[in-house]
């Protein structure tokens, strides 16, 4: 374990305000407000710098505490809050501050979320009301019960999504197979279902336009993404017979790829489908459209935004290393 407690904070309340006098309660952080402390009952748990956590030189499990670690670790509470945040809000609870610890894995020396995070973890304001607050209260111990029964309860219904999407991919021809699969294969990387069908709006732009209608009838939120090579019709025709968002992701060749790409880009007036030439970076745009309203899908987003960051962070200390 390493000895320091990361915490973050949304709102201002408890021991921030006495530590920092003239802050009014409620004052809302943004960004969040990060604060450090160094484990120590002895002396209560001293707020710490993070240029005393470098001048402490923590050695864990062969792994040195530098800057590349500790700034992993204040990027990984932010992600950690924000997507607990996000959550909460589902329930319409505000979370106003979060108290988290990390670890070294002995074994592959990566620094890991090593903390159970639970109703002494956190602050919660229910409909964003102090008075309502759901923690530890010194008056009875089945006042404490009651909360923690009370946030076990909505626990259970934060993995809940309150809203369905899905993308539906339109593709020219089968031999626009294999990227069509690139995008389906990026989409369950963040929850979303993924329809593959094949139409021309060349050749069949009635069967196109009833494909259309089929997934419009039904309610669900959809996305669809035109895959066309060559003269790409199916993107423009969607996007002038429906509401729903339209993107174009034409399968470009070495060839012609240069000329086709504009029948992608350059659109009539009034249509709005959006290009983007890469599968994975189609459906990742499709997952930011549902996760406007899907905080699940909005997490799984999160979650990789923060992975590629330590990746690059890592890569960047390994590079150091070997220049050194």
């Amino acid at each position: 374990m390493i000895p320091i407690e990361w915490v973050c904070r949304r709102v201002a309340t408890g021991s921030f305000l006495k530590r920092n006098p003239g802050v009014k309660e409620g004052y809302r952080f943004s960004p969040l407000k990060m604060e450090m402390f160094f484990k120590d009952d002895a002396n209560n748990d001293p707020q710490w710098s993070e240029e005393q956590i470098l001048a402490a030189n923590f050695d864990l499990a062969g792994l040195a505490i530098g800057k590349c670690e500790v700034d992993i670790m204040s990027r990984s509470t932010v992600a950690i809050f924000e997507i607990l945040e996000r959550a909460w809000a589902t329930m319409d609870c505000t979370l106003v501050d979060m108290k988290i610890e990390f670890g070294v894995n002995v074994k592959t020396q990566e620094i890991v979320l090593a903390d159970v995070i639970d109703n002494d973890s956190w602050r919660l304001w229910p409909s964003g009301d102090r008075s309502q607050q759901k923690t530890i209260t010194p008056e009875a111990m089945q006042m404490v019960k009651r909360n923690f029964e009370w946030v076990a309860e909505r626990v259970q219904h934060l993995h809940e999504s309150q809203t369905n999407g899905r993308v539906v991919v339109l593709m020219g021809s089968t031999s626009d197979m294999a990227h069509c699969e690139k995008i389906k294969k990026a989409c369950s990387l963040y929850g979303v279902p993924c329809i593959l069908r094949v139409t021309s709006a060349h050749k069949g732009p009635d069967e196109t336009l009833r494909i259309k209608a089929e997934y419009e009838g039904d309610g669900v939120p959809t996305v669809f993404v035109a895959v066309a090579g060559r003269s790409n019709g199916l993107g423009p025709v969607m996007s002038g017979n429906t509401a729903y968002p339209v993107i174009n992701c034409p399968p470009l060749t070495p060839d012609w790829g240069a000329q086709d790409v504009w029948s992608s880009l350059r659109m009539p007036s009034g249509l709005g489908c959006s290009t983007v030439l890469s599968p994975d970076a189609a459906a990742q745009f499709a997952a930011q459209i549902f996760g406007l309203s899907n905080h699940l899908v909005w997490c799984k987003l999160r979650a990789s935004m923060l992975n590629t960051w330590v990746s690059l962070k890592l890569a960047d200390k390994k590079l150091q290393a070997c220049s050194i």
